[in-house]
């Protein structure tokens, strides 16, 4: 499970809404040390039955030793607190649609929509049904997160600037910021495609759009055909998250690999946390939410887990058209208002859910009500699944523990201390048909018999010691099932990228691995840019001089979105300004805007290319090459337009922003690329703002060797020692070592902090 990237989109709306007051004159908060840092936690009268113990490293990575699972909770809660308390307040108010309390009468449409999804729903149902010992777990959580709340003596800054108060956090806050991270990625389809549906060709359209989304390479097969799994296909889009298991004839350490690299939204403090914990019941290193107590990401004595979205067909948008007004209700709820004067909203719901298109920023757009169905409204217990798997020591158990399992639908990889290596479908999904949709609108009748049966992770294909020794997962299809798992999956860049990689190098190590989280080859840039060379190569001859260069400097390209490429940035700024005048050509600017947000749009515009006349192609050509020519004017590489700026989300104020930005470097890598740095298509300076944040890689044959990284740092605290520490590591691939034996933690981890009853 883990946090989306959708979160970190949302947070400079709230903080570009004309806040105004005196507290955004204050200055950045004072530089501390990491000695400052930790002197600042309330350790006096924490309630813990026995001594708890947390071993802190230089760039204030928590490892957290307990004689009691109460303690380590309760510590844990403790700790996120400490490092991140100002982010968790935030994601807190937006998982409930309080953004107005924070940023004023601007956030109210904002609200309105994150109430109509309403991601809370469950929250009631799901905190009833809890396990004893996960309610256990919980409650010391939020008890350690409420004791440095009500304690600390200095608040973070977004406190003041943002309104906050000290409000006591529950159970059913953390459930609920668990929904808001389990956020449907097909939601995002929808918003772009639903503008669409009102153009004569939409059937057309609607069908090229899923077949090119689940044209995707599958992880495994459960039909013994795993020779096909090499084939390289073309693809190119939106992506979230790299996972690879490697079994140990694939290694020169002899023993499994695990390596993750999740992708979310680029900002300060990164969307994770990295810390290490034993008690009792737990003994785990790896990567962790902001105020959600379960290990995404990680490794314990015997496994080492990982995962990536899924993209699963976990909802339905549902016709109201032919629906009787009598199933609609209607109930009144209260946005609280910075600044203003509260606001009263209507929340239409029928039986199936939501409807959603009473959502203001969707309000514009032409067709019938629809209501959204979601399998995150349903009660369901990822924490304690999550918790099963930190524990688990085999595949049985690791299977197993995904029980109780829905949402976000995830592809989990496993690799243990045995040499075994596998994947799994940890989600719950109405048992659809394999059929694809002949629209984005559902009729009722028909999701009624969809959802009639859901199938979870035990009813699904999965993948034990596959015969090529590895498995890979790039957001792609998973294998091929009885039920519809989903319809659009990422490209199959990063995917086909690492088969090749491992195909090619035969036995991988450590630094080979560290290797491949870096790489910045995309494969569908390459053959994209080869069908487009044999499109300009005719128009050669009438092209001026400079164009013929830009032509020559494609053709010499290798496909790698090196920070210091020229090809790179020629392909681009030509990519960039072939879509937008081809398809505004042919679909006007605003569907075509929509269109090219598409994740395919490379596989697409071959097709449409194909099928166009030949006087708008050459047009579009032309234009292209001329504006490609100009753009190189100004960007002579990749890195000098494509940038990565580190900033806490408080840069989008007005006037005062600067001061929360901290980098504006040369990146390297783009949309498609293993080391994922996001961009839209523009031939304009832009900063990436989705893409990898965090690495991780374990080697099973060593209890100890274990490996982390952080684009940014670990402490949430502005200008803190930890705050950005960690970039520098980062951008030269280096990795902070996370052992699992306790005296390895107590030799290398130099400071402490003791909680005692």
């Amino acid at each position: 499970m883990r946090a989306d990237s959708r979160l970190a989109s949302i947070f400079p709306a709230v903080v570009s809404l004309g806040l105004a007051g005196c507290a955004l004159l204050a200055p950045l908060p004072r530089e501390t040390t990491l000695q400052q840092r930790l002197a600042a936690i309330p350790t006096h009268a924490a309630p813990v039955s026995g001594p708890v113990t947390i071993h802190w490293n230089d760039r204030q990575v928590p490892f957290i030793e307990a004689e009691t699972d109460a303690g380590a909770a309760f510590a844990l809660g403790m700790t996120h607190a400490h490092l991140r308390l100002g982010q968790m307040e935030i994601f807190r108010r937006i998982s409930q649609g309080r953004v107005s309390e924070m940023g004023g009468p601007l956030a109210t449409d904002i609200d309105h929509g994150l109430r109509l999804i309403g991601f809370g729903r469950a929250a009631e149902a799901m905190e009833r049904a809890l396990p004893p010992a996960t309610r256990a777990w919980l409650e010391n959580f939020v008890a350690g997160i409420n004791h440095y709340l009500e304690n600390v003596e200095e608040l973070p800054p977004e406190f003041a600037l943002l309104g906050l108060a000290r409000e006591k956090w529950r159970i059913r806050d953390v459930l609920t910021f668990g929904r808001l991270a389990g956020t449907d990625v097909n939601w995002l389809v929808w918003m772009n495609a639903l503008p669409l549906r009102k153009r004569a060709d939409w059937k057309a359209l609607w069908a090229k759009l899923v077949k090119n989304g689940g044209a995707s390479l599958p992880s495994f097969a459960n039909d013994g055909d795993l020779g096909a799994l090499g084939r390289l296909l073309s693809g190119s889009g939106k992506t979230d998250s790299n996972s690879l298991a490697i079994g140990p004839d694939r290694t020169t350490t002899g023993a499994a690999i695990m390596a993750n690299d999740p992708h979310l939204g680029i900002t300060l403090p990164n969307l994770w946390m990295i810390i290490g914990l034993k008690s009792p019941s737990f003994h785990a290193v790896g990567l962790m939410a902001p105020g959600l107590p379960i290990f995404a990401i990680g490794r314990n004595p015997w496994i080492s887990w990982g995962g990536t979205n899924m993209r699963a067909a976990s909802s339905d948008l549902l016709d109201l058209t032919d629906v009787d007004k009598k199933e609609i209700t209607e109930r009144r709820e209260t946005i609280r208002v910075r600044w203003w004067f509260d606001r009263d909203i209507p929340i239409r719901e029928t039986r199936w859910g939501p409807i959603l298109s009473d959502a203001p920023m969707l309000k514009n757009m032409d067709g019938p009500d629809y209501a959204l169905r979601w399998t995150g409204h349903a009660p369901s217990d990822e924490i304690s699944a999550m918790l099963a798997v930190s524990r688990a020591r085999d595949f049985d158990e690791f299977r197993s523990a995904f029980r109780s399992f829905a949402v976000p639908g995830q592809n989990m990889l496993y690799a243990d201390h045995a040499g075994h290596v596998g994947q799994v479908m940890a989600v719950r999904l109405p048992a659809r048909t394999g059929d694809a949709p002949a629209d984005i609108l559902t009729p009722p009748r028909e999701a009624d018999a969809a959802w009639r049966r859901t199938v979870g992770v035990m009813e699904l294909p999965f993948s034990l010691d596959p015969a090529p020794g590895y498995v890979v997962s790039a957001n792609n299809r998973p294998t091929k099932t009885d039920v519809a798992i989903g319809h659009f999956f990422s490209p199959d860049d990063r995917v086909e990228r690492m088969r090749r990689i491992i195909d090619d190098t035969g036995r991988l190590g450590i630094d080979d691995v560290m290797a491949l989280q870096r790489d910045v080859v995309m494969p569908s840039s390459r053959r994209l840019s080869a069908f487009y060379l044999a499109r300009l190569k005719p128009l050669a001859p009438t092209a001026t001089e400079t164009e013929r260069a830009a032509i020559q400097r494609i053709e010499q390209w290798d496909g790698i979105y090196g920070a210091a490429s020229r090809g790179a940035i020629a392909f681009e700024l030509f990519h960039a300004s072939f879509a937008k005048s081809f398809y505004e050509a042919a679909m006007g600017r605003d569907d075509a805007a929509r269109y090219t947000a598409m994740s395919r749009l490379p596989a697409l515009i071959e097709e449409d290319i194909a099928s166009a006349d030949a006087a708008p192609v050459e047009a579009a050509l032309r234009t292209a090459l001329a504006e490609k020519a100009r753009g190189l004017a100004e960007f002579d590489r990749w890195g000098d337009m494509h940038r990565l700026a580190m900033s806490h989300p408080l840069s989008f104020l007005p006037l005062l922003g600067s001061r929360y930005r901290f980098t504006d470097l040369p990146a390297g890598g783009g949309s498609q690329t293993l080391m994922k740095t996001a961009h839209r298509l523009t031939t304009a300076r832009h900063a990436t703002r989705y893409g990898s944040t965090a690495r991780h890689i374990s080697d099973m044959s060593d209890m100890d060797r274990n490996y982390f990284v952080l684009l940014g740092g670990q402490d949430g605290w502005l200008n803190s020692s930890n705050f950005l520490d960690q970039l520098d590591p980062w951008r030269r691939g280096k990795y902070i070592e996370m052992p699992l034996r306790m005296k390895t933690v107590r030799e290398t981890f130099a400071h402490r902090t003791i909680l005692a009853p």
